[in-house]
């Protein structure tokens, strides 16, 4: 039976097991959204093309499918390209639909016009337009191949107003699995020869491709093998923050005897992950060191420094494999300093205490804010590590970083790549795509303005994540590099607030403003027994900030 472009573009979709896709409406692509008036999958409405794209990238990291959003032409795209950028050098599994002016239109400045591959070619993996709608099913299915296949990232896909309302009859395009290359035998001896000969092996845990729990298997078997395990920059929930192998991680706000730790090691193993400038600070830390890279991208992406194997093998696969080699006779004649030492140095730095903005370096806590050492300290007890966790950028973020465990899998999603914005829409994804269990967005006063306009999502669609605010009222990290560079100097950093817990009170929300420490964990508890959205406005004087990571100390 006959269709219209837009609709089997849908029917795709819903073939691949898409239960959401997340939406700025545009007239560019009316047909889809008809497509989608009769479809088993939900329409998330959002506030603005950012907010939707950071929703898809959220809903493909914790699900490991790829994530949909679908943008206007022009402007909508332009919003939307944050997003895209984040996918990009993040490595996660994104298909942004975009629509596009109608083919008789084209290099005519139409309304709206621009091009399609200029912006989006050099962060993308793949940028294609559906110019004939037989072909519809097949570039969608295609489009999903790609993303979530070798290393995952972002694909466009342009939708041309007037080839969408074209009948055709064909059928959906087909889901295709993304291969899943299993290390052979010999590569796991070559591996195993080379952990038993190092004196101070680690392994480094990131990227996507851990929702399933492997790093929980991956974390017992090194612990049996006397090898502790870091893991990257906001990868923080690949494995359990427990056990006897748990060494901490690394990146912006790492904790100097952690990174210490890292750099001291004579074999680094990276799974899922490559040694970029975060993780190493800046290129100066574990380079020299032999070096395992596995990884599905043969091009080793953003990987620095010396490669002495390389093995092909999301993570998933390889911690399986993992799994017929004797820990035991990886360990050969090392003992278990080396591993415990990684592992106590991380829980000093973890540890829950009422001084512990001092431990990270800025100034004592004062009757002019509220101490978030001991603020996040109460956060991580109550939530236990099992709520999913939503940063935005900036150093507002570390200490939950630095107090809040994770000890469960899919239970963090973060820009890695430092865009800001991304706290509140990936907590509202992820209420959606995960309701049983309890998502927390954290953010500083200047990130959460960005796109706090999609808890109205939130309210429209029954999300309910919990946001904790922190405002000191300026753009931190800025203002500490500016210290840092130009002293006594500040210039274009300050900002003016409202009361937050008002606003999300606005929408019909739980509103909470804290003020002093000691009234932080009545808020709390009453933000948590609360049914819809809450927000905690955390105030904190403006000197209250973490220093530099290299300056951090456990």
């Amino acid at each position: 039976m006959s269709q219209s472009a837009g609709h089997l573009i849908v029917r795709t979709l819903e073939t691949h097991g898409v239960e959401r896709v997340y939406a700025v409406p545009g007239e560019s692509y009316l047909d889809v959204l008809d497509g989608l008036h009769d479809s088993s999958i939900e329409t998330v409405v959002c506030r603005q093309e950012g907010g939707a794209g950071f929703m898809a990238l959220a809903e493909g990291r914790l699900t490991g499918r790829p994530g949909i959003a679908m943008v206007t032409r022009g402007p909508g795209a332009a919003n939307a390209m944050i997003a895209i950028h984040t996918a990009w050098q993040d490595a996660t599994a994104l298909v942004l639909f975009v629509g596009l002016v109608p083919v008789a239109d084209r290099e005519r400045e139409a309304f709206q016009e621009f091009s399609l591959t200029g912006w989006f070619g050099s962060t993308a993996k793949r940028v294609m337009t559906i110019d004939d709608a037989d072909r519809a099913g097949e570039l969608v299915a295609e489009a999903m191949r790609i993303a979530a296949s070798g290393r995952p990232g972002p694909v466009v896909v342009g939708l041309p107003e007037d080839v969408l309302v074209h009948l055709t009859d064909a059928e959906p395009g087909r889901p295709v699995a993304a291969p899943d290359p299993r290390p052979a035998a010999a590569e796991l001896d070559a591996l195993a020869e080379r952990i038993a000969r190092a004196e101070r092996p680690a392994i480094v845990a990131g990227g996507d491709g851990w929702h399933a729990g492997a790093g929980r298997e991956l974390l017992a078997w090194a612990e049996a093998a006397g090898v502790p395990v870091f893991c990257d920059w906001r990868a923080y929930d690949a494995v359990p923050h427990a056990g006897g192998a748990w060494a901490g991680w690394l990146g912006y706000g790492r904790a100097d005897a952690v990174a210490a730790g890292y750099a001291a090691a004579d074999l680094l193993i990276f799974v899922g992950c490559a040694r970029s400038d975060v993780l190493s600070d800046g290129y100066t830390a574990g380079l020299e060191a032999e070096t395992v890279l596995v990884s599905v991208d043969p091009e080793a992406t953003q990987h620095a420094g010396r490669i002495d194997q390389q093995i092909l093998a999301a993570p998933a696969g390889f911690v399986a494999a993992l799994g017929a080699v004797d820990p035991a006779a990886a360990r050969g004649s090392r003992g278990a300093a080396w591993m415990r030492g990684r592992a106590e140095a991380q829980a000093r730095f973890a540890a829950h205490r009422s001084d512990a903005s001092v431990a990270v370096g800025s100034a004592p806590a004062t009757d002019l804010g509220v101490d978030l050492g001991t603020a996040f300290g109460i956060l991580d007890d109550r939530l236990a590590g099992d709520a999913i966790l939503a940063f935005g950028a900036g150093n507002a973020t570390i200490w939950a970083h630095r107090f809040v465990r994770h000890l469960t899998p899919a239970s963090l999603v973060g820009a890695r790549n430092g865009a800001m914005g991304l706290a509140v829409p990936a907590a509202v994804a992820a209420s959606l795509a995960l309701p049983g269990r309890r998502s927390v967005a954290v953010c500083g006063d200047g990130d959460f303005l960005m796109n706090g306009q999609e808890i109205a999502t939130a309210v429209a669609h029954g999300g309910a994540p919990l946001v904790i605010v922190v405002d000191n009222g300026v753009y931190g990290t800025i203002v500490q590099h500016q210290e840092h560079h130009y002293p006594g100097r500040p210039s274009g950093t300050r900002m003016a607030n409202p009361d937050f817990a008002a606003w999300m009170r606005s929408f019909g929300g739980h509103g909470e403003r804290v003020e002093r420490t000691e009234d932080f964990a009545a808020a709390l508890d009453r933000a948590l027994e609360s049914t819809g959205p809450a927000l905690i406005h955390v105030l904190i004087d403006s000197s209250v900030m973490p220093p530099a990571s290299a300056e951090i100390s456990a």
